[in-house]
């Protein structure tokens, strides 16, 4: 079972830092123009504890008259649907304004992240902690689609060494992360090779957390295309997208 939790905490864009205080809260704002709607579909390929499994997981994402949602689904060999998750929300000045974060992990309660924008406070089912909402909080499942809609934006900012910072609220707390462009490289999807954007969100200084790589393809309206999570234990979760059809 143990495996299975790290399995399932890897899928998502988890981290394992303590939360930022409010004054180091990245609110500045920045242009974003969110990607078109798509239905986007992956293939997984996990190592957990020396156990090599293959999975899908499918993204149903919509953008539109002011508003998004993500539906993600995961499922791995032998267990079959490991994690489902939610996000909704609006679109405002700072981009991704989620709404309500829901997730359901494998043999786990569900849990529920709410941004009250009425009482601009964030808070949890899972802790009485709660955080101001001063713009362009996001949760763990808009994360990569802000960045996405940031670089859409601002081509030409996602440079190499630029770092990207999101205030990003988890199952019971939120925290500052950092992304940084490392360079532009070749990705295999199921179309063939495409030119992405590679950034990485290093572990806390603790580096009992994971290091997260994405890759968004510009030639692809910046598509996440690929996603993989290091454990430092050399556990992994690699995410590389086989089909997008837009909606």
């Amino acid at each position: 079972m143990k495996n299975m939790t790290t399995l399932c905490a890897a899928l998502l864009l988890a981290g394992a830092a303590l939360a930022h205080a409010a004054d180091e809260h990245p609110s500045a704002k920045h242009p974003t123009n969110p990607p078109p709607s798509a239905d986007l579909s992956y293939a997984l390929k996990i190592k957990q504890s020396g156990l090599s499994l293959n999975g899908t997981a499918t993204v149903q994402w919509r953008a539109g008259d002011g508003k998004y949602s993500i539906a993600t689904e995961s499922r791995a060999a032998i267990f079959g649907k490991v994690v489902e998750n939610r996000s909704e929300g609006g679109i405002d000045d700072f981009g991704l304004a989620p709404v309500s974060f829901y997730e359901k992990r494998l043999r786990k309660e569900p849990y529920t992240t709410s941004f009250k924008r009425d009482g601009k406070t964030i808070a949890f089912t899972e802790s009485d902690v709660t955080y101001p909402i001063l713009g362009g909080e996001q949760d763990r499942s808009s994360a990569q689609w802000q960045l996405a809609a940031l670089a859409r934006a601002t081509p030409d900012k996602f440079k190499p060494g630029s770092e990207w910072h999101l205030f990003v609220a988890g199952r019971r707390d939120a925290e500052q992360w950092t992304f940084k462009v490392v360079k532009t490289e070749n990705v295999q999807i199921g179309s063939g090779d495409v030119s992405a954007v590679h950034l990485i969100k290093a572990p806390p200084p603790d580096a009992q957390g994971q290091q997260v790589d994405l890759w968004l393809a510009p030639s692809m309206d910046w598509y996440p295309v690929r996603v993989r999570f290091n454990d430092n234990d050399g556990d992994f979760v690699d995410q590389t997208l086989e089909k997008v059809v837009k909606k």
